[in-house]
């Protein structure tokens, strides 16, 4: 019970800063899954905790993982308004799957390895390497989750619910990525 009122001051604050300073709020949650996700994937792998790959996924999410959502989220409210055309919520997750996905999972592989210090050439490697075993498992292991969260989740809450399963997603990937310089290497 005591626990309550800290954890509840704290939804609270997050929830103000999320309605006064959208951006900002996304962005700095998003940095912060990306560091977990990246450091509970080196824990779970047992090999020491390496700091490039905690400070390339933060500094994505803090760049890239609240702005990118935010205007995403925002365009397809415009583009498919649910009182105005048939089918709303399909039509989201077509163009979300179809088109948001593959670009933002290219953009994500290249952006990573390029802030991790990997050069031009490595990056483009690494992304050719990985990318469409990331994308199948995207289309696989995240539709469910885009249904949940385009039908459900409000939209001011919708960057945040994805930044939770993220925290997930964010393992896999530095998993694939950890996998990839393995093989490379070897």
């Amino acid at each position: 019970m005591a626990l309550s009122k800290p954890i509840m001051n704290l939804v609270a604050s997050y929830l103000q800063n999320l309605y006064l300073h959208p951006i900002k709020t996304k962005s700095i949650s998003s940095c912060v899954v990306g560091c977990a996700g990246s450091i509970a994937s080196q824990v779970v792998a047992g090999e020491g905790i390496k700091l490039d790959p905690i400070f390339a996924f933060g500094l994505y999410g803090l760049i890239f993982g609240g702005t990118i959502p935010h205007y995403f989220y925002e365009l397809i409210e415009r583009l498919f308004p649910h009182e105005a055309t048939a089918f709303p919520l399909a039509k989201k997750l077509i163009f979300e799957r179809l088109v948001i996905a593959p670009l933002m999972q290219a953009f994500s592989l290249y952006t990573l390895a390029r802030f991790e210090g990997k050069n031009h050439k490595a990056a483009l490697k690494q992304l050719h390497s990985l990318y469409f075993t990331v994308l199948e498992a995207n289309w696989k292991w995240l539709t469910f989750f885009q249904v949940i969260n385009l039908a459900f989740v409000p939209p001011m809450l919708r960057v945040l619910f994805m930044n939770i399963v993220g925290f997930g997603w964010a393992m896999f990937i530095a998993s694939k990525r950890r996998q990839n310089q393995k093989k490379e290497s070897s």
